[in-house]
């Protein structure tokens, strides 16, 4: 196994379908694509369902410019029955100015994908190829540079950026994992929340200084109450790590830069609560869950790894401590339309890779009953691949992911360029609003599958006009009325509802 994807936090095709049932008829895992390097490798971050019904992700390294450049990335489209296309291939210009080693995207209101490169730019930094950059890109490969990292003296706006996010408000938020305001217990900074407006105006909310957290490295998550939350890798007032730093906070940031830390991790002697945290979703309950990437009270190394759970108000729980047969080093945890938790961890389970085990994607109840849905390299030579990152739930009910490693057993690395897989546990069709709240009048686009000949939507009951533009795409406004809730649309064939109520803001 490869080690985990952790430079952000460190401040540093062949196509196949193997299927493999799980336990039931209703569970079943599918290879979509194993890459061979050439059409990138290593795919990094959780994949996003696009307008046209396609998924698209990163890969930090292989692409077409892999030869100039020791990093590179790509960024990828894939269909639901495993058709692959290369989107972009970075380092596409000298010193790779437009970005290098791409994290996860996310689709904005404009229909247009947003994503963060860790290094590249037109800034340098380190002795690195860059400082990293937002960029954008359309669904039909138009790629723009919207922000290149340490612009400013000392890189006090930061560098290595690590997710973003796109607020109600329109703007983008996001996190980078160094620089920021100097910090003498961070080399090269302690990293920075930032804001980017509609306008392109760069805004740095917070510089981080160790006590108060040091290295974001996943995306913070906007919650009900208009706040930010988000997590550190590294410092936090934690005095128990295993080595002097890995430790970590869950923190809360306003609008304004208003900030505090909610819970420094390893306060406690061995790390029971977990260390290393990363990724937060907020659920249906209005807490929020995440991952702790080590510590918990079962002993890998440093720990096998934490779910937890999380109130805005810093009451942290601790729903389940892997311990290595059930998994370690887990990822974050999406919730799913059933109400539960699903997740991967990127080593442990039943399978061996090496000295570990080769990951596992999981399932978890808000009370902590853990199943493991399957285990990764559970075919010769790992082409189903090994360290799975992460999950997304997609419209046809389906769970997406990646991993990093295993796949192809000719791609010219030795532990594989990585997968891209799908996981079917039963669950239902659905239908999904971008964005998922804002005020009467404005426009929304729902995203599904077989919408053509849909014939009515509702914002909590009440009717909205709409056109449908595709058979995946449909676009309507809020309609006056319309109070908080499920948005639904009748189909030909049924009645699908939105994943996540859609709350209409004043």
């Amino acid at each position: 196994m490869r080690e985990p994807n952790l430079w952000q936090a460190t401040c540093l095709v062949c196509v196949f379908c193997a299927v493999v049932a799980i336990g039931s008829p209703a569970q079943t895992f599918k290879t979509l694509v194993s890459f061979n390097g050439a059409d990138g490798k290593f795919p990094n971050g959780i994949l996003v369902q696009g307008r046209d019904g396609n998924y698209y992700g990163t890969t930090s390294f292989g692409g077409a410019n892999c030869a100039n450049y020791g990093v590179c990335g790509t960024v990828f489209k894939i269909s639901s029955t495993g058709r692959l296309t290369t989107v972009y291939n970075f380092c596409a210009q000298t010193n790779c100015s437009d970005g290098a080693y791409p994290g996860a995207m996310i689709l904005a209101t404009n229909g247009s994908f947003y994503g963060t490169t860790s290094q590249g730019g037109v800034n340098n930094c380190n002795g690195y190829v860059g400082c990293g950059t937002v960029f954008k890109i359309t669904s039909e490969a138009k790629l723009t540079t919207v922000y290149s990292f340490c612009a400013q003296s000392g890189c006090t706006d930061g560098y290595g950026p690590s997710g973003l996010i796109q607020a109600t408000d329109g703007n983008l938020y996001g996190t980078t994992s160094a620089g920021g305001v100097s910090s003498r217990k961070c080399f090269g900074g302690c990293g920075t929340i930032f804001e980017i407006t509609g306008e392109g105006k760069y805004i740095t909310l917070h510089s981080f200084d160790f006590t108060d957290g040091s290295n974001p490295s996943s995306a913070m998550v906007e919650a009900t109450n208009g706040k930010f939350y988000g997590l550190t890798s590294f410092g936090g007032s934690g005095r128990d790590c295993g080595t002097p730093s890995r430790c970590g906070t869950v923190f809360e940031i306003t609008r304004t830069g208003g900030f505090r830390t909610l819970h420094s991790f390893c306060v406690q002697t061995g790390c029971p609560d977990g260390s290393l945290p990363y990724g937060l979703v907020q659920a249906s309950n209005k807490n929020l869950y995440g991952a702790a990437t080590e510590g918990g009270s079962n002993m890998c190394s440093f720990g096998c790894g934490t779910i937890f759970d999380i109130t805005p108000g810093g009451t942290l729980t601790i729903l389940h401590s892997f311990d290595g047969a059930d998994g370690s080093l887990p990822n974050a945890v999406i919730q799913a339309t059933d109400g539960r938790f699903y997740g991967t961890t990127a080593s442990g389970g039943a399978n061996s890779c090496g000295a570990s085990g080769c990951g596992t994607v999981f399932e978890i109840t808000p009370a902590g009953k853990l199943t493991t849905l399957y285990n990764l390299c559970s075919q010769p030579n790992c082409t189903d691949g090994e360290s799975p990152i992460g999950l997304v739930q997609a419209t046809n009910g389906n769970f997406y992911g990646t991993t990093d490693g295993g796949g192809d057993p000719n791609c010219n690395s030795p532990y594989g360029c990585g997968t891209v897989y799908s996981l079917s546990v039963g669950l239902g069709p659905f239908v999904k609003t971008n964005p998922t709240s804002d005020k009467v009048g404005k426009a929304v686009t729902v995203l599904g599958n077989n919408l053509t000949g849909s014939t009515s939507i509702t914002f909590n009951g009440t009717p909205a006009t709409f056109t449908v533009l595709s058979n995946t795409e449909i676009k309507t406004t809020v309609p006056t009325g319309a109070t908080t809730g499920f948005v639904k649309v009748t189909t030909p064939t049924k009645t699908l509802k939105s994943n996540v109520v859609f709350r209409v803001s004043k």
